[in-house]
């Protein structure tokens, strides 16, 4: 293992995700509790679900989702599905792919994956 590695390793071990939004928030060393949430926004919209959640009698494990927001990320897995499938289907083909052929799968497949990489679920109501 390289030094660099290490580096690595001791970095990751240093993130945690946002309770809320779940980006990667860093810890820092010092007093105090570790860091939650990446930001303000994150902490209030978190505490706003729970209280929803307390007044709608949910447990631990649901949520109330948008039914438009539900819809949009049904249609974007099932994209990144077909986007996995072809390239599946692409490779094992094998026999007569070119460099173009790889990579125009691999185009349509990461272009099928950003839209789930970047999303953020709107906050309810």
């Amino acid at each position: 293992m390289t030094k660099s590695d290490d580096a690595h390793r001791d970095r990751a071990d240093e993130r945690t995700r946002c309770r809320w939004c779940r980006r990667v928030v860093i810890r820092t060393a010092g007093p105090g509790r570790p860091r939650e949430f990446c930001s303000q926004r994150c902490r209030q919209w978190d505490w706003v679900s729970r209280q929803r959640a307390a007044d709608l009698a949910l447990g631990a494990d649901e949520i109330v989702i948008d039914r438009h927001e539900l819809d949009r990320l049904h249609d974007d897995l099932y994209v990144l599905a077909c986007a996995v499938e072809d390239t599946e289907r692409d490779l094992a083909g094998g026999g007569g792919s070119t460099v173009a052929d790889l990579r125009r799968a691999l185009d349509w497949l990461l272009d099928s994956a950003r839209p789930l990489r970047d999303r953020e679920l709107s906050a309810p109501g």
